[in-house]
Order: structure tokens, then C-alpha cells, then sequence
């Protein structure tokens, strides 16, 4: 079933957030389609794959239509052969957002407070992308408010060339040398 995914995206200074890890998993996908608009990817996630399709961005770029259906990682493997440009390497470290704030969000009158306690995602890149270090936060609603951490550094969010998609063609190794 698709929804929407609403996120906002930083970069990461340093590796303090690795303090607060729970968890961590290898993550390699690529892209069948990158088109304007939409997106086709394929991810293998430790021993699980997923097969994901994405929607234009909002104009501020938090907000998105996501549909996602867990296939068999041989299927993955296979169907990696037919992505678009390079391959994205990563280590995730999910953080909870509590574990770094003392809270864990905050909510505006009206607002459901049994939406799920908020994460932190750290993305770790390799091979091309190897020195970008990426958070996201999921949000219940563009507008809800969540505390900082100190690790978190400028924000990306709507940026295209930090989307996963623009750095399997575009690597972080060709940003970097731009800036």
C-alpha cells in the first residue's frame, strides 16, 4: 500500500551519533528507473530485500508518495543487474531520537501522540560516496517540530544532490571536489 513519506535530511559532523546506535545494517540498492518524478529501486538490507517505488517530491522536498513489497533477495540480486548508474553502499545506524534529546518530539494540539517514537537513520557511505555521513528523520507531518542533536549539522533536505538516486550517478567523491 503506498503513503506518504515525509522526512527531513541533514548532513552528520562527526561520529558522536555512533554513541547512541542501537543498531546497524548494511544496506546496497540501485536504481531500474530515475526518472523525473519517480524513482524504481531495489535494496538488499542485511538479509531482506525490498523492492521500492517513489513519487515526485514535494516542492520543499519532505514529502513523497512511497510504496515498498519485501521480494526474495535472489530476485534482488538479480534486478540489481538492471539498475541505472552505480551502486549505493551504506551502513545505517538507527538511532533513537529520545536517546539523543530526552525527548522525543513534540505535538500540536490536535496532533496524535501515538504516532511511534521518532528514529534517527545515519547513513554511512562507501566506495563513491565514501566520507558523506547522512541523517533523516521520519515526521508524522511537515510541521511537526524535533529536538536537534549536536552531531547534526547542515540541512539537505530538498537538495537533489543528496538524494540516493542523484548519488548512484552523481557520487559524493564529485560533489565534494565541486564545493
Amino acid at each position: 500500500m503506498a503513503k506518504t513519506e515525509i522526512e527531513r535530511k541533514f548532513l552528520v559532523n562527526g561520529d558522536a551519533f555512533m554513541r547512541e546506535a542501537v543498531e546497524s545494517h548494511r544496506l546496497v540498492q540501485g536504481y531500474i528507473c530515475r526518472e523525473s518524478g519517480r524513482t524504481v529501486r531495489v535494496r538488499i538490507a542485511d538479509d531482506k530485500a525490498y523492492l521500492t517505488i517513489k513519487g515526485r517530491s514535494s516542492d520543499n522536498g519532505m514529502s513523497r508518495m512511497e510504496w515498498e513489497m519485501e521480494i526474495p533477495v535472489d530476485d534482488a540480486r538479480e534486478l540489481m543487474t538492471l539498475c541505472q548508474g552505480g551502486i549505493i553502499d551504506k551502513t545505517r545506524y538507527i538511532v533513537p531520537a529520545s536517546s539523543v534529546t530526552g525527548s522525543v518530539c513534540h505535538y500540536r494540539d490536535g496532533e496524535n501522540p501515538a504516532i511511534p517514537d521518532r528514529k534517527w537513520e545515519v547513513d554511512v557511505f562507501h566506495g563513491d560516496n565514501e566520507g558523506l555521513v547522512m541523517a533523516e528523520i521520519e515526521l508524522g507531518s511537515e510541521d511537526e517540530t524535533f529536538d536537534r542533536p549536536s552531531w547534526l549539522g547542515k540541512e539537505v533536505t530538498g537538495d537533489r544532490r543528496y538524494y540516493n538516486s542523484m548519488l548512484s550517478e552523481h557520487p559524493f567523491s564529485v560533489i565534494s571536489s565541486t564545493k
